[in-house]
């Protein structure tokens, strides 16, 4: 799947959707791209805290090392066996709920990409599945799940995010190794449940899904 997502809703709005607690003066970043920050839903002593993380953990390769280069960033999860995940996916503290409202890939022929949105009809805030963890190279990170793509979406990518029903946050949160690659290889949200929100806005535009545009006179 692509690299960006939209969250179209307030901070209220979403700490009540997820039951959590704001842990400080935060705002909703509404475009998310890899680097940038974004409120997420972690646990902590029982409480669900909303915070801001980047996007992102770091890699850092040898030729990296060498040439001096700062670290890059890793998004999605698409393999959960790659050496780079192996402490993280077995442990629950290292999960976390992603609010999302959209989520966007790029449509049409190369160089002339246009943003195609993509929401869950009946989940006005919707939720992605993904780990968290402080690093030492970027501090507080969190990258989302991915599994194979509904009919909806696959037009556009072969990947989309593993969404979660509210009723399965807390298994989310808490379960097992096998929770955790049952939710990778299940079935995907079906496809009649997406929105498919086709645009003219070119992909690097930074526009917003029109659709929600008025929604930011209320926030």
């Amino acid at each position: 799947m692509s690299r960006l997502h939209a969250v179209m809703a307030g901070v209220e709005e979403i700490a009540c959707h997820f039951d959590a607690e704001p842990s400080d003066a935060l705002s909703p970043p509404y475009e998310v791209i890899e680097g940038c920050p974004h409120l997420v839903v972690i646990e902590n002593q029982g409480r669900r805290v909303l915070k801001r993380l980047s996007w992102g953990f770091p890699r850092l390769t040898r030729e990296m090392r060498l040439g001096g280069d700062p670290p890059g960033r890793v998004g999605l999860v698409a393999d959960l066996t790659n050496p780079m995940w192996e402490q993280i996916v077995v442990d629950p503290r290292y999960r976390c709920l992603i609010p999302l409202t959209h989520f966007g890939n790029p449509d049409g022929p190369p160089g002339a990409m246009t943003r195609t949105w993509f929401s869950v009809r009946d989940q006005p805030i919707a939720c992605w599945a993904g780990f968290c963890r402080n690093t030492p190279e970027l501090g507080p990170v969190y990258a989302g799940m991915t599994m194979d793509a509904n009919a909806a979406v696959m037009p556009t990518n072969d990947r989309m995010p593993v969404l979660l029903e509210p009723h399965e946050y807390t298994l989310w949160l808490h379960g097992s190794i096998s929770d955790v690659i049952e939710f990778q290889f299940r079935a995907p949200f079906a496809a009649e449940r997406m929105e498919v929100l086709k645009t003219e806005d070119l992909w690097r535009s930074g526009k917003l899904p029109t659709i929600a545009q008025p929604q930011l006179d209320l926030l």
